[in-house]
């Protein structure tokens, strides 16, 4: 078989592409090891498909190259893609921070990307393994476990290894490197961070409690944060993994944006951890209260013990022991080098036909929608040229 483009990997992205594509009268084959597409789409989102948000920028994307988002997000904003949901009958709803989901939930967008694709012309073959992709003259040669499959333009859209559970494996990432393209170091994103034997206790005792924070140290964002048996976990904490690095502490205020002297000084006779259950979860509140041997009405405090409290409720210190693993992370930190790849085509500078979109690259969105956008702006500009 001899096609224009072979996409490899049935994903967000790959669909996307492969739409766009097919739309220019391109023949198009999508190959997938999975017996069904669109996996991790299906998942995304508790299930209910975080599509997009209402505010996206190239600054809601870690990368070594900042500006190199922006021009596949120029060509894609969220207005252009909620609009093109929309015509295809797929509504959408806006939620707090800007979240877009899909009102029917993520099985409503896996149909729509299989849709957009097969109605283009792509074709698809799931279950279809593949060993190698080396380049031929002309293109290159996808080896298959049902045989070869030339093509003159190859899209490498095999996502990360975030979510093995449905399938993603590091393949991508090593035929990107069998290809001549270089990629940086691999880390799990959008994931809890584990707690050190000093922290371990007081979150296996607060587990269950979340409220919202400011985190500071190696990035500064706000949002919810759960105490879990392991560790810290919630929105404002799994952004965070997306900076942190080993041994780096965070800096967590727990009253952000309060006047924590404010809150002892108007206290008065009650007692230390009662005043602070007003203002923190009450086991939140005396845990805090234990740690830093406080007791008795918040008036009879020293000035030192009022500093500590303070110190504390602003910049709690939390050092990470590691991040959670790949099996608990939305996302893979790292992936082909973007020196290496143009940013209005997504096509490989060195190698002439090669496109690389989605999560194999080194660009990787905030929770919130950023990534299925990135997804699906990658996908489209690479669809636009391959």
């Amino acid at each position: 078989m001899h096609v224009d483009v072979v996409i490899l990997g049935a994903g967000a992205s790959g669909l996307f592409c492969a739409a766009a594509c097919a739309a220019r009268g391109r023949t198009v084959v999508v190959l997938d090891h999975g017996a069904k597409a669109a996996r991790k789409v299906l998942a995304s989102g508790g299930g209910r498909a975080n599509v997009t948000n209402a505010d996206v920028t190239a600054a809601d994307y870690v990368c070594a190259n900042p500006h190199f988002a922006k021009s596949a997000l120029a060509r894609l904003t969220p207005e252009a893609l909620r609009a093109r949901l929309h015509g295809a009958g797929v509504a959408t709803v806006v939620e707090a921070g800007g979240k877009v989901f899909c009102r029917d939930g993520a099985p409503a967008l896996a149909r729509f990307l299989l849709r957009q694709a097969e109605e283009a012309g792509a074709r698809l073959r799931l279950g279809a393994t593949v060993a190698e992709a080396r380049p031929e003259a002309g293109g290159f040669a996808v080896e298959t476990d049902a045989g070869p499959v030339g093509c003159a333009s190859l899209v490498l859209a095999l996502g990360g290894k975030s979510w093995p559970g449905l399938g993603a494996t590091g393949f991508g990432y090593a035929l990107a490197t069998r290809l001549g393209l270089a990629v940086t170091p691999l880390r799990p994103g959008l994931t809890p961070l584990l707690a050190g034997p000093g922290d371990l206790p007081l979150c296996r005792d607060l587990a269950g409690v979340s409220l919202p924070v400011a985190v500071g140290g190696p990035c500064a964002l706000s949002g919810d944060m759960l105490f879990t048996h392991k560790g810290l976990s919630g929105p404002a904490i799994l952004d965070a993994s997306l900076f942190w690095r080993e041994g780096q502490p965070l800096a967590i205020d727990l009253l952000p944006g309060r006047d924590v002297e404010g809150v002892l000084a108007g206290a008065g006779r009650q007692e230390v951890k009662n005043a602070l259950a007003r203002h923190l979860p009450r086991r939140l509140a005396t845990a805090l209260c234990d740690r830093l041997g406080l007791a008795g009405p918040a008036a009879g405090l020293a000035a030192a013990q009022r500093r500590a409290l303070a110190a504390a409720l602003r910049a709690f210190p939390f050092t990470p022991a590691a991040a959670a693993g790949y099996a608990k992370a939305e996302v893979t930190c790292g992936g082909v080098d973007t020196a290496a790849v143009s940013s209005k085509t997504m096509e490989a500078t060195a190698v002439p036909g090669l496109f690389v979109v989605g999560e194999l690259l080194d660009v990787t969105g905030r929770l919130g929608g950023f990534n299925l956008h990135w997804a699906f702006a990658s996908g489209q500009a690479a669809g636009e040229r391959a």
